[in-house]
């Protein structure tokens, strides 16, 4: 009899067990997504608890996300930080928040997780969005951070529709290739820019509307435009921006 029970499941195709294992996995997204959907529609209050208790992230009890899907392995909220309502971060390593800094309505932040295929040969690559003490992410933008974006203190990501993309195609190797992206304090990028990996913005300096820029300056307090990017112009640090003690422009 128990040789004939043998027989009988080794007569059961392995494809029918692989389905099996894949369908216990497709319900066990199926409920993540339940939880995390859950808990957006948590009051903030009760919402933060969960997330600080559950989740084990770090939020400061001033700060605030309105009704976002923001679920990023590590969250980091400091005092009088916000997320606005319709942000949506996946697959992110780190989103974190310095004190008063600011994510508006309606931004979408992506990253590509470690146990991805694609570049495998960048090892100290990080999906990773930190944005320094009083600095701003307006409203409409799309940020890859498929490598790691870095926002300066008093910064400002400003009007709609900006793209910050980390990755591309090295049509050379036909790989995926991604590098970092670096905003300089009291930094001002203007409306609908394009920013490419491996450019830094220097600190006190301007992107102006509708730029491309994509390679790394160094100089300061210029006005930088055109597609591709170039410097236009010096400014002055008298510019009340570059000296204003809160990040929030009235």
């Amino acid at each position: 009899m128990l040789r004939e029970r043998s027989k009988a499941v080794d007569l059961v195709p392995s494809s029918i067990h692989v389905d099996v294992s894949r369908l216990v996995a497709c319900f066990q997204r199926i409920m993540r997504l339940l939880g995390c959907g859950c808990v957006v529609l948590m009051p903030w209050r009760l919402r933060r608890l969960v997330l600080v208790h559950v989740w084990k992230y770090s939020l400061h009890r001033t700060s605030h996300i309105g009704l976002a899907w923001v679920f990023p392995r590590r969250l980091v909220l400091g005092a009088g930080a916000s997320i606005g309502h319709l942000t949506i971060c996946r697959n992110l390593e780190l989103l974190h928040l310095d004190e008063h800094a600011r994510v508006g309505r309606g931004n979408w932040i992506t990253g590509y997780p470690k146990s991805g295929v694609a570049y495998r040969s960048e090892p100290s690559r990080r999906s990773v969005l930190v944005l320094h003490s009083h600095s701003a992410v307006t409203h409409r933008h799309f940020i890859d951070c498929t490598n790691a974006v870095t926002i300066g203190a008093f910064s400002t990501v400003a009007g709609l529709g900006s793209q910050f993309l980390t990755h591309s195609i090295d049509l050379a190797e036909n790989v995926q290739r991604s590098q970092p992206i670096t905003i300089g304090k009291f930094c001002f990028v203007s409306t609908n820019s394009v920013v490419l990996g491996g450019s830094v913005l220097p600190d006190y300096s301007v992107l102006g509307a509708k730029s491309l820029l994509n390679k790394a300056y160094a100089d300061e307090l210029t006005l930088y435009g055109g597609v591709p990017a170039k410097p236009l112009r010096k400014l002055s640090f008298d510019y009340r921006y570059f000296t204003r003690k809160t990040g929030y422009v009235l």
